[in-house]
């Protein structure tokens, strides 16, 4: 069995390519039961979020897997192979692995180290879980995966600092305020990057938001969007009065708030902190302004300032990670190559359980008047026999099997011990299982689309 991934993501595909492969969350789960029922795939994860569409599927023969998964892609979707091609990427066995390993603690995200993704994946493997398309190797590899990530988040700085020049306008806040609970923020403007920074601020714990715009009406729209209210420019000074945040980005060639304007407004307020922050080129607050007690003022170079400075920290942290994640394929990749040797070792104890059997119903019929004390001693020894010629050749075949020549190896022990019967049988036996439980029941098959692309 082989693991394969088939995904699209904000480094690989645009949003309007990115957009056509998009599960719902209603469709996802009839998507993972007719994914399972797919000749050649045995396990399937879905993932997907607004940056990325990824398919984990364990499957019997690899060039089955692509072919059966593309189909699956274009067919569900009702896009032709051709539109995406280009735009995917498939990774196979240990290149798979690695690769969630790393999307699951955030080094393959957009912004690297953030936690969201780790939910996203979590939710994933869960409902797979509930909808029974996850078997042995997932189930394995997805719980290793999110434990890896969480001790990731926790045991390195990978998640913190902010990375963004919004994010860096509320740690530098933190700094100030120590808590935004209560705090008023006025935007000046309407812009894109403020009303992003003034989200963010509301969702830390800003009570109020007030936008100052020339067209009030621009100003209301914004404001709505924050349940706060809306003033004109003429008056920003009224505003300042009350203002804890003020975050400007105006499209103005001059300074918008000059320091001789804010000085008498500070007396005002009694030298209540102030904090500035200026995100427009050309600058909208006069830098003179940082002379005044109590005031906080800062540009979008100090922003991106600091966002270099957490992303450069952010980089050695996942140099360190790497070397975790390395550590954590060897320790899954180990454990799966070692997966065969179960179904040996139990033919290998069934083979001699009933040659033991067959040797005591020999000796029973041999010898008829030996008393059950007598044969409870001599089956007690006999089957310690056993299990002491089985004990090296067991530990061996563990360690031989996880190296490069493994699968020869276990096929060579299955032919020394003649267990190609039991093996067949048994294999037979867990497939009719299998089967058994994947079975759709009719009301589930009336709950499928009726053709393939309905699951869109």
């Amino acid at each position: 069995m082989d693991i394969l991934l088939l995904g699209l993501n904000y480094k690989t595909a645009p949003v309007e390519i990115r957009e056509k492969f998009t599960f719902s969350d209603d469709s996802t789960a009839r998507a993972l039961h007719l994914l399972s029922q797919t000749k050649s795939i045995a396990e399937c994860i879905i993932i997907g979020t607004c940056n990325r569409t990824e398919i984990y599927v364990v499957c019997d023969q690899l060039m089955a897997g692509r072919f059966e998964t593309r189909n699956f892609l274009s067919g569900w979707f009702g896009v032709d192979k051709d539109e995406f091609q280009n735009h995917l990427y498939v990774k196979e066995n240990e290149a798979a692995i690695e690769h969630l390993f790393r999307v699951t603690c955030g080094l393959d995200s957009m912004v690297m180290g953030e936690t969201q993704i780790l939910g996203q994946v979590r939710d994933a493997f869960l409902l797979a879980q509930q909808h029974e398309t996850t078997g042995t190797v997932f189930n394995t590899l997805f719980k290793q995966a999110i434990t890896f990530a969480k001790r990731a988040h926790t045991e390195t700085g990978i998640g913190q600092n902010a990375v963004s020049v919004s994010y860096a306008a509320v740690e530098l806040g933190k700094k100030i305020f120590g808590s935004f609970d209560g705090k008023e923020v006025l935007i000046v403007g309407a812009g894109k990057m403020s009303e992003l920074t003034a989200k963010h601020l509301h969702t830390n714990g800003s009570s109020r938001v007030r936008v100052a715009n020339r067209t009030l009406e621009r100003a209301q729209l914004l404001a709505e969007k924050f349940q706060g209210d809306a003033c004109t420019m003429e008056q920003l000074p009224q505003a300042l009065l009350t203002a804890d945040i003020v975050i400007s980005s105006t499209g103005a060639t001059g300074y918008v708030i000059t320091k001789e304007q804010l000085k008498p407004i500070m007396k005002q307020r009694k030298h209540r902190p102030l904090f500035m922050i200026d995100i427009a080129v050309p600058r909208d607050l006069d830098p003179n302004i940082h002379d005044l007690d109590n005031v906080y003022l800062y540009d979008i170079d100090d922003l991106e300032g600091i966002v270099a400075s957490n992303l450069a920290e952010r980089s050695k942290e996942a140099e360190r990670l790497e070397g975790m994640i390395r550590e954590e394929i060897v320790a899954f990749t180990t454990w799966y190559q070692t997966l065969g040797v179960g179904p040996l070792i139990a033919a290998l104890r069934e083979k001699a359980l009933a040659i033991h059997n067959d040797a005591m119903r020999k000796m029973e019929n041999k010898l008829p008047n030996l008393t059950e004390r007598e044969l409870h001693i001599i089956r007690k020894h006999t089957k310690g026999i056993i299990n002491q010629l089985l004990h090296e050749p067991v530990v061996r075949l563990k360690e031989l099997a996880a190296k490069k020549d493994g699968d020869e190896v276990l096929e060579t022990f299955s032919t020394i011990f003649a267990l190609e019967e039991i093996l067949k049988r048994n294999e037979q036996e867990a497939n009719w299982e299998a089967e058994k439980k994947k079975h759709l029941s009719d009301r589930e098959q009336v709950l499928m689309p009726q053709r393939i692309g309905q699951g869109n």
